[in-house]
């Protein structure tokens, strides 16, 4: 069993949540989601002072990507036996590390292998932030303390990049990394002040890998988090290529600000009813996105048809990573932050395998594939969810 160095809740506290360590987490989400996406606002300038193609500089994201695909795992399992803030300020001076290297990087190279560390401590991150919530609070609060700790990931989507992207224009695009920087430090000192410290796991309490990922519930977590986010990226993207066939190219901007604030939206409904409903959400996440894939292949003739097709995308994907590292924390219990490793992989996975499946699609049949492609992956994500012995159901459990 996990043992904590800090002094538990009292039972007058435990209704309470702890918020500033809550928002602190959440931040260190908000930075992982900025430090990975915000190259795609700047582009034409970050090639340019690169003296490299845009494409050359895409790869940014990409190689960021890889990153967490590549380290999630082993290094989770490596660093079990840490203090969690110890690692959790670990990883928040990694990005403070890197950011600060590709602000002042002026070789390719260099940045290419700068992004890639953010990309690794992205994954570290990304496995200790759920675990990390969790524990801080009593069981019945589990969900909601998720919710507010993985609120930066929409927030970060649909305010932080268009904000990164405009102070990009106006003080530059270095300029802009050294922010996320600065904003590192200050969380490290917000860390210290607010996050309680909790031991490692021993040797002889840990989970091998091999019997995580067959422990009930994580397979079908794994199966639909691999195939909703593989649906979800072909779509968004490509985003902008959808749109333009449609004659929406000039609109792209409202459609993703419909989808960001129908994020925010569902990262509220979900804090409200994930504790006691975690698999009808899901279920309810996944149909939704179905319908809303299907919606864009059979009315993408009709610009009012989209704009309501992006709020229900957006009601679905918002909540949709919390919802997720949840099912995987109940289905795990002791192996918590190990199944987590493996979310964050399957979901680095679908961002890369959807960046690459629609590319694929637009060469092909063009972008009136791309809804369809969303749709075939989400009907088994669906029935995954549906399915009675699929995810655990935590309804019971709730107090």
């Amino acid at each position: 069993m996990t043992r904590s160095l800090h002094t538990p809740h009292s039972p007058s506290r435990a209704a309470r949540l702890p918020l500033p360590g809550l928002l602190a987490l959440a931040t260190a989400g908000f930075i992982t989601i900025m430090t990975e996406a915000l190259p795609a606002g700047i582009l034409p300038a970050m090639s340019g002072d690169l003296g490299v193609s845009e494409a050359a500089a895409g790869q940014t994201v990409t190689v960021y990507a890889i990153g967490s695909a590549l380290a999630a795992v082993p290094l989770t399992a490596a660093t079990m036996g840490w203090p969690r803030r110890r690692l959790l300020l670990t990883a928040v001076a990694g990005f403070a590390v890197a950011n600060t290297i590709t602000a002042i990087s002026d070789d390719y190279l260099l940045t290419m292998a700068a992004r890639f560390i953010a990309g690794v401590v992205a994954g570290l991150l990304w496995a200790l932030l759920a675990g990390y919530a969790r524990r801080m609070v009593a069981p019945a609060q589990r969900g909601k303390a998720m919710a507010i700790a993985m609120a930066g990931t929409p927030i970060a989507l649909s305010i932080g990049v268009p904000v990164g992207t405009l102070l990009a224009g106006l003080v530059g695009w270095r300029a802009t990394f050294g922010v996320m920087t600065l904003l590192s430090l200050l969380l490290i000192g917000w860390v210290l002040a607010s996050v309680p410290c909790f031991a490692g796991e021993s040797v002889d309490a840990r989970v091998p890998l091999r019997r995580t990922v067959t422990l009930r519930g994580v397979p079908a977590v794994l199966l639909i988090t691999l195939a909703f986010v593989l649906a979800h990226n072909i779509l968004y993207t490509y985003v902008a290529p959808f749109l333009e066939p449609l004659g929406l190219a000039h609109r792209v901007d409202l459609m993703l600000l419909v989808f960001g604030a129908a994020s925010l939206v569902s990262i509220g409904i979900v804090g409200v009813f994930i504790d006691r409903h975690l698999r009808p959400l899901i279920i309810a996440s996944c149909a939704l996105f179905a319908l809303t894939a299907l919606a864009l292949g059979l009315l993408s003739g009709v610009p009012t048809a989209v704009f309501i097709s992006a709020g229900a995308w957006g009601l679905a994907f918002g909540g949709a990573a919390t919802l997720l590292q949840t099912a995987s924390a109940e289905a795990a219990g002791a192996a918590g932050d190990l199944a987590q490793s493996l979310v964050v992989t399957c979901w680095n996975i679908g961002i890369a395998g959807g960046a690459i499946a629609g590319g694929l699609l637009l060469l092909g049949p063009g972008t009136a594939a791309l809804p369809w492609a969303a749709f075939t992956l989400l009907v088994p994500a669906l029935i995954v969810a549906a399915s009675r012995n699929g995810l655990v159901d935590n309804s019971r459990r709730a107090r």
